[in-house]
């Protein structure tokens, strides 16, 4: 399998695209118009809440600060987050703290499978942080939620979104053999800005997890953000990277900072643009691109399975 790689000039600022001057110099991007949103809540916003925190649960919605959780969590959808809610990496990109983890919850499992069937969702969605300190990465309690889920919505699919197991591929088929329905992996940015944006990860490694997926006959996902740094040229890189390890569904969405700690905005990418990357990722053959400014891993994740 041959990926391509293009070199890039990394500015004294740590990022592509930069002008060379001091970032701290640098005004604050506006936001533009495409991105604002109403925050509207409903009566199914505050049950879904309720139902996640009386099962004493996390969701990617909140614990990352996703922009759609008022859409989501109104039409009565969440992300799970398993394995807790502290991570034991870094990214400079994300709103989930690392630092000390717990135990793992021998309960959890079943909380997350009452949740969903409470929920009634016909697309069970299920990430977690990365537990670098357990053994398997976590890889065993995602096959026990996996089963869970199944047990109660034996017609629904599964999605799982899981980290890079430190590329242990035996760790990976615990995961398959739990039989979800997609499996997603985040390549997340160009391998040319991992040391700035995750340096506790690997570009070639993440592409070969999603190989090792495609190639067990699974349905391999991943997905990117842009503003980080990169080129539109990098962003195609990418997309044919992913493309070639044999990954069906593409995402792309616009990068925003949790706060002004993390990782900082390089640029606003257009609607237009980001229709450009679908059309470019469909020319190659890439089965689902959804790609736009709002779009996240799990947003409407569910519309691809059908």
């Amino acid at each position: 399998m041959t990926y391509h790689y293009t070199e890039l000039n990394i500015n004294s600022c740590g990022q592509g695209n930069c002008s060379g001057k001091d970032a701290n110099e640098q005004k604050p991007l506006r936001m533009p118009a495409w991105l604002r949103r109403p925050l509207t809540s409903n009566k199914q916003f505050f049950s879904t809440s309720q139902l996640i925190d009386d099962l004493e649960l996390f969701t990617v919605c909140k614990e990352a600060n996703c922009p759609n959780r008022q859409e989501c969590y109104s039409s009565g959808t969440a992300t799970f987050l398993i394995l807790g809610e502290t991570c034991t990496r870094n990214c400079r990109f994300c709103n989930i703290h690392p630092g000390k983890t717990l135990p793992l919850d021998p309960q959890e499992p079943q909380r997350v499978a009452k949740a969903a069937q409470t929920l009634g969702l016909k697309h069970v969605v299920i990430t977690s942080v990365t537990r670098d300190d357990l053994p398997d990465g976590g890889a065993g309690h995602f096959a026990a939620v996996i089963g869970a889920v199944r047990g109660v919505l034996p017609q629904s699919t599964i999605e799982v979104l899981i980290p890079d197991f430190q590329g242990s591929e035996e760790a990976l088929h615990k995961v398959i053999a739990a039989k979800p329905d997609v499996i997603n992996h985040n390549i997340e940015t160009h391998y040319a800005l991992y040391s700035a944006v995750r340096p506790q990860a690997d570009y070639r490694q993440s592409l070969e997890l999603l190989r090792r997926v495609h190639a067990s006959g699974n349905i391999a996902k991943s997905g990117l953000m842009v503003g980080l740094g990169e080129t539109d040229e990098q962003v195609y890189e990418v997309i044919r990277d992913l493309h070639t390890a044999g990954c069906s569904i593409i995402t792309v969405g616009q990068y925003l900072p949790p706060s002004k700690e993390h990782h900082k905005l390089d640029r606003y990418v257009t609607p237009q643009q980001f229709e450009e990357y679908a059309a470019y990722g469909k020319s190659l053959g890439v089965k689902h691109m959804f790609s736009a400014p709002l779009v996240r891993s799990s947003y409407h994740a569910g519309n691809f399975v059908k």
